[in-house]
């Protein structure tokens, strides 16, 4: 199945974009589980600021913790926190009895009726004052929906700093308060009788510069964790909005980045038809700076060397053609020319005729050798062969040919040198080399042999004198039936193969075959092969 690379980015985008907001909402979920009771707790534990204030002030007062009663401890404090807010609403506030003390005091008797008294001047009637209002219970705490806590065995104390459990854990019964040694003054005492037995948020009572009590707050039971999921709750509608979001955010990126990348996409798509079907013109535009901008220009580069590949096997065809056609052409018109009876058979229109066919067989021969090594094919043995021994032999073999042709043949002293090659070829370079400079020297000239080791390798050197070869055709001798214009030219003989072949043979053997000016005004061709180890 087809899967379109728009649809990929949208899914890519998309999951990546939930992954985050999964993520997001599960840290944000640990976090607040794991901060909102202690974050609860310390919010509360700012609001008994006055209480501690108050406590510090009856502390100075008395000097000591004797205001603080012996009964009734745990309802103590929610007295007190009744008492001040009474007071900061500017109303009466009665104190409740504890309910220890209440159960303890006896009912008193009523007085017997007293006498009756003398009957006293009428006075003035005074106004009966009104009933003081019945005292306000302080705020309570927001309610929150908390597990039920499991049901305590007969007689077992309440958890630590933990109210009853069908309490709702106000903060009243969650407020224990302490002397400066630790002790439990009031509030539900904690297990380790010490406010530093528990994790609990603490307020110091200080009176000159010295803690003399702490109050200290527990956390609820799960009244945090309430929060913190009536929080989550209400986030969690956000969240679907969030994950539509993401969906859409996701849809109009992939459309964005699949329009960015499909056009290029698509020219890269159409340039490799156009070059299957052979239109190696094609050309694609390198106008971007990331990857696909470099792979256009990759593009181009193969779309050209497969073109400038198209010519060259065309006009590699052409001159094939050409050369072909040549010998071929005289061969058949000297056939026909005894045929027809206007020559004899004699033996120079023999021997004519002969030339024409071994210059065919060479021109065929140099061909298949050509394409043997353009596969790899070419067979070459290669053994330590003392290569300047095997020029001098061969330049010498053709000094008469030098001597007819008005030549000077030079051949400098160099130590010998072993290089790993193939001697039939080898020869077979170095003839054609010596041809070459035989064919396109002029006359008076000089030919001129030498050698050199330079480092590991060994340098063949052969120069001639005039004509040289213009700058613009050094790069293109050997190259296959490219001949140099005007003196270079096929008057004086071969089909533009002969450097070709030199080159491929000299390659196929580890070697380099270069050309430049020669100081003697000609040509250079410099030979380097590696020594044998």
């Amino acid at each position: 199945m087809k899967i379109s690379i728009g649809l990929r980015l949208f899914a890519s985008v998309l999951l990546a974009i939930l992954a985050v907001a999964a993520g997001a909402v599960y840290l944000l979920r640990h976090k607040v589980l794991e901060s909102f009771g202690d974050y609860a707790v310390q919010i509360e534990l700012d609001r008994l600021e006055e209480l501690s204030s108050d406590l510090g002030r009856r502390y100075a007062r008395h000097g000591d913790w004797r205001f603080v009663p012996a009964t009734g401890q745990r309802d103590w404090i929610a007295r007190e926190l009744a008492r001040l807010q009474a007071e900061r609403e500017g109303r009466a506030f009665v104190v409740p009895p504890a309910p220890a003390a209440a159960a303890m005091v006896a009912p008193v008797p009523p007085a017997a009726p007293a006498a009756p008294a003398a009957p006293a001047a009428p006075a003035a009637p005074m106004a009966t004052p009104a009933p003081p209002a019945p005292p306000l219970p302080p705020l309570p705490p927001p309610a929150l929906r908390a597990a039920p806590a499991p049901p305590a065995a007969p007689g077992a104390p309440d958890a630590p700093g933990q109210p009853d459990a069908d309490d709702a854990s106000p903060l009243q019964s969650r407020i224990t308060l302490f002397d400066a040694g630790g002790k439990v003054l009031a509030g539900p005492p904690p297990a380790g009788g010490s406010p530093d037995a528990l994790p609990l948020a603490r307020r110091a009572i200080v009176v000159d510069g010295r803690t003399v009590g702490t109050l200290a707050v527990a956390r609820p039971a799960l009244p945090g964790d309430a929060l913190a999921y009536a929080f989550l709750q209400q986030l969690g509608a956000s969240l679907w909005l969030i994950a539509g979001s993401g969906v859409l955010l996701s849809a109009l990126v992939a459309v964005l980045l699949a329009a960015h990348f499909r056009r290029p996409i698509g020219r890269l798509a159409q340039g490799a038809r156009a070059l299957a079907d052979g239109r190696f013109e094609t050309r694609l535009p390198e106008a971007r700076s990331d990857e696909l901008g470099e792979l256009a220009g990759h593009f181009n580069v193969l779309a050209a060397r497969l073109q400038g590949a198209e010519e060259a096997r065309r006009q590699w065809v052409a001159d094939t053609s050409h050369e072909l056609r040549t010998p071929l052409a005289v061969l058949r018109a000297q056939l026909e020319a005894l045929q027809d009876g206007v020559r004899s058979a004699d033996p120079a229109h023999v021997a004519a005729m002969l030339r024409q066919v071994l210059a065919l067989s060479k021109l065929i021969d140099e061909l298949y050798a050509l394409a043997r090594a353009d596969v790899g094919a070419l067979d070459c043995r290669r053994v330590p062969l003392d290569l300047w021994q095997l020029a001098r032999e061969e330049a010498q073999a053709f000094s008469e040919r030098f001597d007819a042709a008005g030549l000077t043949l030079a051949i400098a002293d160099a130590q010998p040198a072993s290089v790993l090659a193939d001697p039939d070829r080898m020869r077979q370079v170095l003839r054609n080399l010596f041809e070459n400079s035989l064919r396109y020297t002029s006359a008076p000239g000089r030919v001129a042999l030498s050698g050199l080791v330079a480092g590991e390798r060994f340098d063949l050197v052969v120069d001639d004198s005039a004509p040289g070869v213009p700058a613009a055709a050094l790069a293109r001798l050997g190259e296959r039936f490219f001949r140099v214009d005007a003196s270079r030219s096929r008057a004086g003989g071969g089909a533009g193969l002969g450097l070709a072949l030199c080159r491929r043979l000299v390659e196929a053997q580890g070697g380099q075959l270069q050309f430049s000016h020669s100081p003697l005004g000609g040509l250079r061709v410099t030979l380097s092969m590696e020594l044998a180890p």
